[in-house]
């Protein structure tokens, strides 16, 4: 998995697969869906991302795993 931000593009890009995309589909205004070919998801964009996210502090980003329940 990979995140990159394009400050330049003020854009998000979340990377789910090596694969590539075969089809985008637009699920909300600015933000679209990657598919492979056998329709998993591959990827996903968003846009405007500080309108979005105005408070974002890019030097701060926070991973968290949730664990399984049992």
């Amino acid at each position: 998995m990979k995140l990159k931000v394009d400050q330049q593009a003020d854009a998000l890009y979340l990377t789910l697969s090596d694969a590539p995309a075969s089809r985008t589909e637009e699920v909300s205004p600015g933000v679209f869906v990657d598919y492979d070919e056998q329709d998993r998801v591959v990827g996903i964009e968003m846009l405007y991302l500080s309108k979005r996210a105005p408070d974002l502090d890019l030097r701060r980003l926070q991973f968290e795993t949730v664990p399984e329940a049992g």
